[in-house]
């Protein structure tokens, strides 16, 4: 008989010692793009805080350069900072939010996940975010999607690529 558990007061022989993860028996361990959106969006607004932060801080010592240390001087710095890392932060979650809702809805269309749809959500949340600024800025902001993704697809598939063409490198 094995001792209680001082945490539980139950036996430890009753208790399920299997697995930590809780899903269906017939999952597969690959993440949807539906459960990768949270992880992409959340990511991307990281890190346009941490560049809008550190931008801001560049900005602001280069505009207060001149001035001595105050208080005025540390607010305006401050604030430079805040102004940055909200806008990038602002940027950058809108662009993965658009991305994601793209790429989620394209894999339900075509009911499969492959590079298609990472190039195509990416050209099309590109042209929806510059979308605003005419047709014009529709084609640049689905020109650099499109660019954006086709190298991540190049990189992402650079071994697959190398194995089929070696001829090229």
């Amino acid at each position: 008989m094995s001792p209680l558990s001082p945490y539980l007061s139950v036996e430890p022989r009753h208790v399920d010692q299997g697995s930590e993860w809780v899903g269906p028996v017939s999952a597969v361990n690959i993440r949807g793009r539906f459960e990768l959106a949270f992880v992409t969006i959340g990511g991307c607004c990281l890190a346009g805080a941490g560049f809008g932060t550190v931008n801001g801080l560049r900005m602001g010592l280069q505009a207060t350069q001149n001035l001595a240390w105050s208080k005025p001087w540390n607010v305006q710095v401050l604030n430079m900072v805040t102004r940055q890392g909200t806008s990038w932060t602002n940027t950058l979650g809108c662009v993965a939010l658009l991305y994601s809702m793209c790429g989620v809805a394209m894999e339900k269309a075509r009911g499969t996940e492959d590079d298609i749809n990472t190039v195509a959500a990416a050209t099309l949340a590109g042209a929806l975010f510059k979308s605003r600024g005419g047709v014009q800025g529709a084609v640049r902001g689905g020109l650099f999607g499109l660019a954006v993704s086709g190298f991540y697809s190049l990189y992402n598939n650079w071994d697959h690529l190398k194995s089929r063409l070696p001829h090229l490198y």
